[in-house]
């Protein structure tokens, strides 16, 4: 019988940040700064229940991440921090087991707390077997910017459990506005590094010295986490933190059922396309469609289409268009869209922002959706139609 793998000290980095800050930019350049012999892992949670980040992280790369020695495995369909901890076990047992990395990414959605994840990994069951590194995350100044953003709780406690915070997104700030940044973090997280994103147009020197401070929180030993192992040590938490698996309630279209198997299995819904879902979750709307890859959509009306959606946070997505195979990662102070590699199939997620003052809008109500109509007007069957006409 075969002895079961120990593991130990495996380094682990944990990169947060609210929703849209930049995260999966910051990751790539994590992954470009990986030697070539190591094998490293990347695991991302996506609140939605499609997976978009992978696609994303794995088209960004210059060849396939086999030959990189780079696994990515996803968890979708809620946040690892809030449900329970059996999925980020599960996920984080099977990464060390079948691909053996010398270094293990952590990305959360950018909807979690990331107090609840750092309880979690500064349990004692992870004290030997991860070496928990510096606590990464990544903030928008443009977010920072908004009064909505720098007051809410949930964007000030990804400051306050940070080792490192990288700042991108500030060349519209004004050197008092920057100031005022700097404060407003110290009041929070007096002891957090801050790393400056250089502009594009910043020499290579600049670039060098960004990288290389990036990379050096990969062996920084994380002080958030440290602490919270010895608060677990002394105070041992008589359940799993007293939480309960999200609530909500789900759709799904008549393309397709809703999957609901782990994360392994999800590509038994690749059998089943076109699919879409569609979910509330508290004051957030998320939905998403898996089409099939030889689906060529049209470039410009799919741009349009999907920017007249109302009220919507995040849009991603990997697409088969007229202009080629692109990535689609849509912000509301930032829309970029790039080449991608060809894939599996075309995926597409958004994030909408559900009206907090409609309490009468339902979801069951078939009212063709326009720009100023509450997120929870939206007829998802005319979105379907729609989505397919745009097919040549």
């Amino acid at each position: 019988m075969k002895k079961p793998i120990i593991f130990q000290n495996i380094p682990c980095t944990l990169v947060t940040g609210f929703l849209g800050a930049g995260k999966t930019t910051v990751i790539n350049q994590l992954l470009a700064t990986k030697p070539t012999d190591e094998r490293w892992a990347l695991l991302i949670n996506e609140f939605g229940r499609i997976g978009i980040d992978g696609a994303l992280l794995a088209s960004s790369q210059d060849s396939n991440l086999e030959q990189q020695k780079i696994a990515i495995r996803e968890v979708n369909g809620g946040c690892i921090c809030c449900t329970s901890q059996l999925p980020l076990q599960i996920a984080i047992s099977r990464l060390l087991s079948e691909h053996h990395p010398q270094r293990l990414l952590i990305e959360p959605t950018g909807l979690a707390h990331p107090r609840e994840l750092i309880n979690q990994l500064g349990a004692p069951h992870w004290q030997t077997a991860l070496k928990m590194q510096a606590v990464i995350t990544v903030l928008s100044g443009s977010q920072w910017q908004q009064e909505k953003y720098r007051t809410q709780e949930g964007f000030q406690a990804h400051v306050r459990d940070a080792d490192a915070l990288v700042i991108n997104r500030y060349d519209q700030l004004q050197d008092g506005d920057r100031h005022a940044l700097v404060e407003w973090i110290a009041k929070l997280n007096s002891q957090v590094k801050i790393i400056w994103v250089p502009s594009e147009q910043a020499t290579s020197d600049i670039k060098n010295t960004y990288l290389l401070a990036l990379n050096d929180q990969l062996s920084n030993s994380s002080q958030i986490i440290s602490k919270q192992r010895k608060i677990n040590i002394a105070h041992p938490p008589k359940s799993v933190m007293g939480l309960q698996p999200r609530s909500g309630s789900i759709s799904t279209s008549p393309l397709s059922e809703l999957s609901t198997e782990s994360d392994e299995d999800q590509s038994n819904i690749d059998t089943d396309q076109p699919y879409r879902y569609h979910e509330k979750q508290q004051d957030i709307l998320l939905a998403g469609w898996r089409l099939p890859a030889h689906y060529r959509l049209n470039a410009d009306n799919l741009h349009n289409w999907l920017l007249k959606l109302p009220n919507w946070l995040r849009i991603k997505g990997v697409v088969n268009t007229t202009e080629g195979w692109l990535q689609i990662n849509f912000t509301p102070d930032s829309l970029t869209t790039s080449t991608a590699s060809v894939q599996i199939d075309s995926r597409i997620e958004i994030i909408l922002q559900l009206d907090e003052n409609d309490n009468t809008a339902r979801e069951d109500v078939a009212i063709k959706y326009k720009p100023e109509l509450s997120a929870t007007a939206i007829d998802w069957d005319t979105c379907d139609h729609e989505l397919m006409a745009m097919v040549v």
